[in-house]
């Protein structure tokens, strides 16, 4: 599967369990270590980790795609799941506000979605 793919992929498995603020950025032409960003907001410690295992679960069972590497907590609100192309950050809303990942990678465009395209038309 292409990075692109999977990183809509993550988007709509985080959508499932109702993450808010889903956003997809793409880094290729500022990073050398990813394709993509999927940020994803959590309202609490059991909401973080319904969004990570909908997307490790269904990733394993559907697509026998499993993270290279998973680094953070729940308790720390932040979850960060790495399909080498693509990296997963899943974190409560006050972290996420905390280290601004968009305004870091500010440059990044954000990749547009068929269901947020929808949505606008609507």
């Amino acid at each position: 599967m292409d990075s692109r793919k999977l990183a809509l992929l993550c988007r709509e498995l985080a959508d499932n369990k109702k993450a808010e603020n889903i956003t997809v950025l793409d880094v290729r032409k500022l990073s050398s270590v990813t394709d993509y960003f999927v940020i994803a907001s959590g309202t609490s410690e059991p909401h973080l980790r319904a969004i990570v295992d909908e997307i490790t679960d269904r990733l394993r069972d559907d697509y026998d795609v499993r993270p290279k590497a998973v680094d953070g907590t729940f308790k720390a609100a932040w979850v960060v799941l790495d399909f080498f192309d693509v990296i997963i950050h899943v974190m409560r809303d006050d972290v996420r506000d905390r280290y601004d990942l968009e305004a870091l990678w500010g440059d990044a465009p954000r990749v547009k979605t068929r269901k947020r395209a929808k949505q606008a038309s609507a």
